[in-house]
């Protein structure tokens, strides 16, 4: 059989189990777009007029929800107004990283109610499979998703070899999982989404760590599917909408060269 990446986002879309995943890839078609934004900022309006601004240009808005300093319902109605308006997912960046009975009860509730309105979120496995199954039993009826951290973007990460390998047999094996963030296809026994965060237009690094990767790189020749940019969207100097459109455009570029190349 080809591999994954071989195949186009529609037919994967079409073949796939999860119900997040199939209206993810249905989106990166509709939009050919397979950039996903980190907004990364601190109050409500900030988040709020950066995710219309790029909303056009992207499948997935990806949230910390826990640095908004005035977080209330309202931000929650106004993002999920948002999605809908833009046609993207959310994605809370919670990477939840305890055992399964405690991640149950900081999913479903709390102040964030993070499986009421986040399409996706993800985790470490570090707890061991507990984490998954407790994340699963709150958000499999939702229809939620959740991604595993098999590798990060930073440098001197410590999600290497064995530890990276557990994540793949883990994820292979249950079904709430729909992917990975990390910067390359893992596995072929499941059609699971590699979503990459440390993306540039030119590859570099900041002075806290992380390391930047083209999407070419990233998209082309790793065989990932989804390109996280934050700074370079809307650092200082920059506007937003315009560099959304350069990276979505630079992500579905990588993503045609791929399939030209497989076929």
């Amino acid at each position: 059989m080809a591999s994954y990446s071989q195949m186009s986002y529609a037919q994967r879309g079409k073949q796939h189990a999860h119900p997040v995943a199939r209206e993810l890839f249905a989106i990166m078609e509709r939009k050919r777009s397979n950039l996903s934004l980190a907004a990364d900022v601190a109050t409500k309006a900030e988040l709020l007029a950066l995710a219309d601004k790029v909303g056009p240009y992207i499948c997935v808005l990806k949230t910390h929800i826990d640095v908004v300093s005035d977080f209330d319902a309202d931000l929650v109605a106004q993002l999920q107004a948002l999605a809908s308006k833009h046609d993207f997912l959310i994605f809370e960046d919670r990477k939840f990283a305890d055992i399964g009975n405690t991640v149950k009860l900081q999913y479903s509730g709390g102040i964030y109610r993070i499986a009421d309105w986040a399409h996706i979120t993800n985790c470490h496995v570090i707890p061991g499979e507990g984490i998954i199954q407790g994340l699963a039993e709150v958000g499999m009826p939702k229809g939620r998703g959740l991604l595993l951290l098999a590798e990060m973007s930073s440098k001197g990460m410590l999600a290497t070899g064995a530890y990276t390998d557990k994540n793949i047999e883990m994820a292979v094996r249950n079904d709430f999982v729909i992917g990975f963030i990390g910067s390359r296809r893992f596995t072929e026994e499941r059609d699971l989404i590699t979503m990459t965060p440390g993306v540039g237009l030119h590859a570099a690094g900041d002075a806290l760590g992380q390391q930047y990767r083209t999407p070419e790189m990233i998209i082309t020749e790793n065989g990932s599917d989804v390109i996280i940019v934050g700074r370079g969207i809307y650092g200082p100097g920059k506007d937003p909408a315009t560099e959304a459109q350069r990276y979505r455009d630079a992500g579905w570029a990588a993503y045609e060269k791929r399939l030209s190349v497989s076929n």
